[in-house]
């Protein structure tokens, strides 16, 4: 068993290798998924197939929390 002293002494990039290995190792059928999150979504999927969905970047999401402090 890997101590948690043990994970924190890894670089940060082995670490994020960790949990992505972790996490791909989730058999993610098993986790049920909310009926308010399938509703959001079939509410949601017509405005982007009709090209209505406008996206923003992380980095323009970033800098508008940064403006904002």
């Amino acid at each position: 068993m890997v101590k948690m002293q043990e994970i924190m002494e890894l670089s940060v990039a082995e670490r994020i290798l960790m949990i992505e290995k972790i996490w791909d190792s989730i058999d993610r059928t098993d986790i049920p998924v909310p009926v308010n999150h399938e509703q959001e979504l079939d509410r949601r999927l017509p405005r982007y197939e009709r090209g209505e969905t406008t996206f923003v970047s992380w980095s323009e999401i970033k800098a508008e929390l940064n403006a904002a402090k």
